[in-house]
């Protein structure tokens, strides 16, 4: 295990992505994202995703520093396309532009389409709370078949994550934001690269036996290599039988159908598309009353006896704020062979020895 310091492991994802063609804000603006996500624990969609998005860069799958443009624009509405844009580039030029409609109208919707792999979707739902907003997020991965429906075999879906951000006056906010899988892709990359195993029955292979090789969705691997989920046989499995598989399909029809991203499909260019609501409580309760039930209640459902092994009940948004704490204090852990990985896509793109050996310091 290689543990990285914060400030080192921006500055030196950020130098890998000025080497592979982006701006140093865009590069700087990518580093710090996915570094985000590993200081609030979603090693998933963090920094391991560095080979993947210079891999799908060096393919043309993905293009640097893109300014989205608006198709549709209403004073309520707009659909926004990212033009296959880095996700950490066009996805918050999206949201600023739901945040600026909402707030003049008190009711936003946004259609993102286009975009590139936008991350951990709660960085968008956090953006909203932190202007005061309330968000839900419905997302596909076009191009992404990865997951079987429920009563399936076969992959169907994306792992279609679902987000919903509430703020709260001085606190954190509310910020639920899952995929609609049992686990993530990225999830599954990371334990291909020595990680976090994955949870039992997690994946299911094309005879329906459940298990959690990672080679069922990538097929054969090297410690190294790159992980092609098109080679593997087995699909990751959708959350909650009926009800997640039911949810993922709604994320396919509104964050691709409805944005003109399209739904999954076989062989076509990757990208993320994103319907996403927006709504200022202050619009809907100028009385306040939103947040003070807000505080009442959250404390009620916290204050359950926990069951055995468990310390205490926590909402949605706890865990990543104390693992981010933790590991903004103690720095980021990365299993040997993720950041052997990143090292060799830094040394691919030009990235100095130098600048290497200090980043792991």
């Amino acid at each position: 295990m290689v543990t990285v310091q914060v400030q080192k492991l921006i500055d030196f994802v950020a130098d890998v992505f000025s080497h592979a063609g982006s701006s140093a804000a865009e590069a700087k603006r990518i580093a710090t994202y996915l570094t985000t996500a590993n200081l609030t624990g979603h090693d998933s969609h963090g920094v391991i995703r560095v080979p993947v998005y210079v891999r799908w860069k060096n393919m043309g799958g993905v293009v640097p520093d893109q300014t989205v443009d608006l198709v549709v624009d209403t004073p309520s509405l707009a659909v926004v396309d990212g033009k296959f844009g880095y996700g950490q580039t066009v996805a918050p030029q999206a949201v600023k532009i739901g945040i600026e409609k909402c707030k003049a109208t008190g009711l936003a919707a946004i259609a993102l389409r286009n975009a590139g792999h936008i991350g951990r979707v709660g960085d968008w739902a956090e953006m909203a709370a932190a202007e005061g907003l309330v968000s839900i997020h419905f997302v596909n991965a076009a191009g992404s078949i990865l997951v079987a429906p429920y009563g399936g075999v076969e992959r169907r879906l994306s792992t279609a994550p679902y987000c919903v951000g509430i703020p709260r006056e001085g606190q954190r906010p509310v910020v639920l934001d899952f995929a609609t899988s049992i686990v993530a892709e990225g999830k599954v990359l990371v334990a291909s690269r020595g990680g976090k195993k994955l949870p039992k029955g997690a994946l299911i292979g094309p005879d329906g036996v459940l298990n959690e090789d990672p080679v069922t969705l990538y097929g054969p691997y090297t410690p190294e290599g790159a992980r092609d989920h098109s080679q593997g046989r087995g699909a990751i499995r959708a959350f909650g039988e009926h009800k997640g598989s039911g949810l993922a399909l709604i994320c396919e029809l509104l964050g691709g159908a409805l944005t003109g991203t399209g739904a999954t499909a076989p062989n076509r260019r990757f990208a993320n598309g994103m319907f996403a609501i927006y709504v200022d409580p202050k619009r809907i309760d100028p009385a306040n009353f939103f947040d003070g039930e807000i505080s009442r209640y959250v404390s009620y459902f916290k204050d359950t006896k926990p069951v055995a092994g468990i310390d205490e009940v926590l909402i949605p948004g706890e865990p990543e704020a104390r693992t981010r704490a933790e590991r903004t204090a103690n720095g980021v852990p990365l299993p040997d062979e993720t950041w052997a990985a990143i090292v060799n896509t830094a040394r691919e793109v030009g990235v100095s020895e130098s600048a290497i050996q200090n980043a792991s310091a």
